[in-house]
């Protein structure tokens, strides 16, 4: 009896959060190169100051953000680099289509990309790439569907998932990297049209994907999910934001870093597909967590 007023205490007292993601600003980002925007993949130095980005049709750019009042306010960035091939040449043809980018703690890039399914791992930003062996499945990936996000954790392990999973009702396979080696341990729960297009694990430690849908009338909506990842796969899944059609532009590069409150915030990009109808715009977000009455 005393085991269980025990447990029921503890439960009551334990606090409960409500969890909410909350706008941080929005920048359209205007280039001077005719080859500037389809930016798709994004990452962002962990205190929200410094920047890669990678486009869909091969190249990488680094650059800052210019902050006021913790918002970006302006961006000063360096030139557009070629992504080589392992040989040291520009990607080209049917291998250009770069869509999902990581960093681990070294500083090594690893870039996924689709029509040609592979991930190429580089050491420095316009340098060769370095292949990554393949897994089976990943020959059986649609064209224009392949792996759009791609995220590493703390321990240098890669994940990545295809953007579509074959049918509404069957979930996204997650493939992981590790030791020189891809499996499929893994899967998240597929919620509706919504397609995954970007991802990242936050300082929180926890897993955020970002996923598109698009109506040819209304534009995109945007949605956020986040995750925990357990020795058994991915749970506690929270949707953190669902927008509106047309609310941001064709956000599909996901990056989480901390503010100086010790928040998780996080910075997308979007695709304008070279498209004069479209944007490159900038939009942030982040977590806030209030303790509520239990």
């Amino acid at each position: 009896m005393k085991l269980a007023l025990a447990i029921l205490f503890a439960a009551i007292a334990a606090p409960v959060y409500a969890v909410s993601l909350v706008p941080n600003g929005a920048y359209v980002w205007r280039g001077a190169e005719d080859r500037f925007g389809g930016f798709s993949g994004i990452e962002v130095s962990q205190d929200g100051t410094d920047f890669t980005v990678i486009s869909d049709r091969g190249r990488i750019l680094n650059g800052r953000f210019e902050r006021k009042d913790g918002r970006i306010a302006g961006v000063r960035s360096g030139a557009l680099l070629d992504l080589e091939t392992p040989k040291g040449t520009a990607v080209t043809g049917y291998d250009v289509d770069s869509e999902g980018l990581a960093i681990d703690s070294a500083g090594h890039l690893f870039v996924s990309f689709e029509s040609n399914h592979r991930v190429w791992e580089y050491a420095v930003p316009g340098g060769p790439a370095t292949r990554l062996k393949r897994h089976p499945d990943f020959k059986s990936f649609q064209d224009n569907s392949g792996m759009e996000a791609l995220a590493i954790d703390t321990d240098g392990t890669l994940y990545t998932l295809p953007e579509r999973s074959g049918a509404l009702e069957r979930p996204f396979p997650v493939y992981r990297y590790r030791a020189g080696r891809w499996d499929q341990p893994f899967a998240i729960r597929r919620d509706g049209p919504f397609l995954p297009v970007g991802a990242d694990f936050g300082p929180d430690g926890r897993f955020y994907l970002l996923e598109r849908d698009f109506l040819w009338y209304a534009g995109f909506a945007t949605r956020i999910r986040r995750f925990d990842l357990t020795p058994t796969g991915f749970a506690n899944e929270e949707v953190l934001l669902t927008t509106s059609f047309g609310t941001h532009d064709n956000l599909e590069g996901l990056a989480a870093w901390k503010d100086p409150l010790g928040k998780t915030c996080l910075t997308m990009v979007s695709d304008d597909n070279f498209n004069f109808l479209q944007v490159t715009e900038l939009v942030e977000y982040c977590v806030n967590e209030e303790a509520v009455q239990n």
